[in-house]
């Protein structure tokens, strides 16, 4: 999963992941601090994690 953030830029919007991953991949990735979820306002992003 961490390959296709990193393909499409560094974040995606979350709706499209939920669709090709489990929640417990993303909540894992998101326990570990590897990636983080950002509230645009208008969805929510993932996005790798700066310290990544």
């Amino acid at each position: 999963m961490l390959r296709v953030l990193q393909f499409c830029g560094g974040c995606v919007p979350l709706h499209r992941l939920q669709f090709q991953f489990s929640d417990s991949v993303i909540q894992t990735l998101l326990d570990k601090e590897l990636v983080q979820v950002q509230n645009t306002g208008r969805g929510f992003l993932l996005e790798i994690a700066k310290d990544f």
